[in-house]
């Protein structure tokens, strides 16, 4: 047996696996989700200190030590924001991160909100999707209802109407066949039988 069974040396570097662009923006808009949820939890921290050191006058901070992260999202509560995130649009990804983002400064939530309002974000985003490719899909209805209609409006125009020829016969028909056409005004048409 040689040595280089032993070791991977040999082998050639294994690719690295496609991942479907749905997989991609989950996982993205999930990692923007826990760093913001760990931005929150050190602001609350932050004011915590604040508010005992105004309260007490003295500054222990330097003596607490803190776990990295205590709030933690329920997992179903993950596994709904994991499944609302497959409904964005990879397209969509940066703007719902930016909104979101956006929101976290204006509003500065506690930890337990952040996940609520990123939930917001997603719902915004999603409907806004589903607005958009509705509007597609009325624009694609209209524009094969409009093919359809000139197709038609072409198809009738060639048509002749003749208003005198007809299989039926007409008293009308009898009166005006036993008179001569009168000479009609410049403006109207000139109607003669065909016959």
């Amino acid at each position: 047996m040689s040595l280089a069974s032993w070791f991977r040396w040999n082998e050639p570097p294994s690719r690295i696996s496609q991942r479907n662009p749905t997989e991609m923006v989950v996982e993205t808009l999930m990692m923007e989700l826990s760093w913001q949820t760990k931005q929150a939890e050190k602001q609350q921290r932050e004011r915590e200190n604040e508010y005992r050191k105004i309260k007490t006058g003295v500054d222990y901070g330097w003596l607490v030590s803190y776990p990295k992260q205590s709030y933690d999202i329920s997992p179903g509560e993950r596994l709904q924001l994991e499944d609302m995130c497959t409904k964005i649009h990879p397209s969509y990804c940066g703007p719902v991160i930016l909104r979101f983002r956006q929101l976290i400064a204006e509003y500065e939530p506690e930890v337990q909100e952040v996940s609520r309002l990123f939930r917001s974000v997603l719902q915004e985003a999603a409907e806004k999707i589903k607005e958009e490719e509705e509007a597609k899909k009325l624009a694609r209805q209209w524009n094969t209802r409009s093919k359809t209609s000139l197709s038609l409006t072409t198809f009738k125009s060639r048509s002749r109407i003749c208003p005198f020829i007809s299989d039926i016969k007409t008293i009308s028909e009898d009166v005006e066949r036993g008179t001569r056409p009168t000479r009609r005004v410049w403006s109207m048409p000139e109607f003669r039988n065909a016959k």
